[in-house]
């Protein structure tokens, strides 16, 4: 049984039970102890030693986030003992890293320059001993080692959130690097490029690629026609970058921010996302009435599809075959939307908007990715990029009217905008499951039990006496007893226990993805979701096979959900991959 005891902070007095570290009692109190590498519940390790505080009676400072209370402990996190220690500590730090912050991706939202601004850090303290090593750009992910502050929440969050663990601590002492493991260049490692070692590095030692300069050209070149498509997730996190309340910042302001930077034709990519439904909820209901491989599993995520060729490649055949909402509307831009506007593909270009750095690699991640006859998708750029392509173009939000997105591949219902959040795929796909097994409309729209952060949420459908079990996993960390049930229903002879599944690598889905703002904690993921959820209640239509402008593409175009020419341009392959490359 947990004991409660009493202790003073900054002679403040405070009952706390006595598994509470010091952090979180001083945290209860209002009382800021700075810190650079804790992260809750994930990376509490006293790497960085700016939390130390003094505590009576004993000689030396000791670490905040790794100490607990004690009954009668008196601290004080404000001594000259202990503002010293952390001036020192930075002074370290700062030795060993690149300062040329005004032209870091992260100035202005780094935890070291916030540090060091506080701590009235000015000039040099010691010789700066950097490694001035070539950056690869070769890949989604970069890392810069001059940045890095050997936190190791990359590590931490690699390896025990995401389970890929592809980040090691290299070398000793004053030698020791954080990189790849066993000396390997990141595209050779097991990477699926989720980005979350990015959202959560203080710095900007990890950060995405930056495409927004070959974005600008696109826009000022008089002879390509440049087509943008921004995700759901998106529009949930984009204001938070300009202190914007999500009232104001509201998806026809974003649409009229995207013409305003000098794009032809915007698009939202919600649209597709009701397109992704008809292919996997057909598919779905195909395999549940008239046999095929079941679960069906979602595959509109590319870190996770990636993680499960390379991990799970004998659920290969449980894997939708639906090409990802960017993808399809990538290629829908440049045949169906291209023969309506008489525009010549070849002169088309097209950007999507993601909240996702694992988006970058998907674009070429195989032929695929062709079906148009060209490039499908030309490039993406992160939440965080268009920020800085808005800031670059210096547009005031409070002049911007509110505009409508492009309507042929711009009208969505709630149910796309639900992709964003954990849980949002299957409650769309099971609102049209349900009518294009039963040819009728579900009276409650709303699944609440595949909602929420749980990392493994489950239901049970009952679509007019065929029950249907689901499972929804978010955080690739707890995917794998999701797959483990499954491989010992297999084992046993018995049939899956559930019949579809989606899976998101990112916690919180989409809202809390790679290339979303950064150091996003649970609440800020929890007041993305209310915003797509919002917005799916204020739609009139709420169910992707309600949507007009799909039907009118099936009926003009596509012919049908699962048609050949909708496999062709909508669909995909999985292939198994290699694990390690030395």
């Amino acid at each position: 049984m947990v004991k409660n005891v009493t202790l003073t902070i900054d002679h403040k007095s405070i009952t706390v039970p006595e598994t509470t570290t010091i952090l979180e009692a001083a945290r209860m109190l209002n009382i800021n102890i700075p810190t650079l590498c804790y992260l809750k519940d994930v990376n509490e390790i006293a790497a960085c030693r700016l939390c130390c505080v003094e505590v009576k009676g004993m000689e030396r400072l000791v670490p905040a986030c790794d100490n607990v209370v004690a009954d009668g402990m008196e601290v004080f996190t404000n001594s000259p003992m202990a503002r010293e220690a952390r001036r020192a500590n930075l002074r370290l730090i700062l030795s060993e890293h690149d300062t040329s912050c005004t032209s870091c991706s992260r100035s202005g939202n780094c935890t070291l320059q916030s540090l060091a601004n506080d701590f009235n850090m000015r000039g040099e303290h010691y010789p700066t001993k950097l490694r001035r090593e070539a950056v690869d750009y070769s890949t989604p992910l970069i890392r810069e080692n001059d940045k890095c502050v050997k936190c190791m929440r990359c590590i931490q969050i690699c390896e025990n959130v995401q389970t890929v663990k592809i980040w090691d601590l290299l070398g000793t002492g004053s030698r020791a690097t954080v990189d790849a493991s066993r000396n390997r260049r990141i595209q050779d490692t097991e990477c699926t490029y989720c980005g979350q070692c990015i959202t959560h590095c203080p710095t900007a030692a990890l950060r995405e690629r930056d495409d927004t300069g070959i974005v600008f050209d696109a826009i000022d070149d008089p002879n390509t026609v440049t087509v943008v498509q921004v995700a759901p997730a998106v529009r949930a996190a984009w204001a938070e970058q300009f202190n914007l309340s999500p009232e104001f910042a509201t998806p026809k302001r974003m649409a009229a921010a995207l013409r305003e930077l000098g794009f032809n034709y915007v698009f939202d990519t919600d649209f597709a996302a009701d397109l992704t439904i008809m292919e996997e909820g057909t598919e779905f209901v195909q395999r549940l009435t008239q046999g095929g491989e079941l679960p069906l599993i979602t595959s509109c995520c590319p870190s996770w599809t990636d993680w499960m060729e390379k991990y799970a490649a004998d659920f290969i055949p449980n894997f939708s075959t639906a090409k990802s909402p960017q993808q399809m509307l990538g290629v829908m831009a440049k045949t169906y939307f291209a023969q309506k506007m008489g525009i010549d593909p070849a002169k088309m270009y097209v950007v999507s908007i993601m909240p996702c750095t694992a988006k970058k690699y998907e674009i070429t991640r195989s032929e695929e990715m062709h079906a148009s006859g060209y490039q499908d998708v030309d490039v993406v750029l992160t939440t965080r990029e268009l920020a800085r392509m808005i800031k670059i173009a210096g547009i005031d939000f409070n002049a911007l009217p509110e505009t409508e997105a492009d309507s042929i591949l711009g009208e969505y219902t709630g149910a796309g905008t639900l992709f964003g959040a954990t849980g949002g795929v299957m409650e769309a796909a099971l609102r049209t499951a349900y009518h294009l097994v039963t040819k009728e409309e579900l009276a409650n729209l709303d699944f609440e039990a595949v909602r929420g952060l749980d990392g493994v949420k489950e239901a049970v459908v009952d679509i007019k006496g065929t029950k249907v079990s689901v499972a929804v996993a978010h955080q690739m960390g707890n995917v794998e007893q999701v797959l483990d049930a499954i491989r010992e229903d297999r084992k046993a002879g018995r049939p899956p226990r559930w019949q579809f599944i989606e899976v998101m690598a990112c916690r919180g889905g989409c809202i809390g993805g790679g290339g979303q703002p950064t150091l996003a904690t649970d609440e800020v993921r929890k007041t993305r979701m209310a915003g797509l959820y919002k917005d799916d209640r204020e739609k009139a239509l709420r169910c992707s096979h309600l949507n007009p402008q799909i039907q009118k593409i099936y009926a003009d175009f596509l012919e049908a959900p699962c048609s050949e020419k909708a496999h062709h341009l909508l669909h995909t392959h999985y292939t198994e991959k290699p694990v390690y490359n030395a």
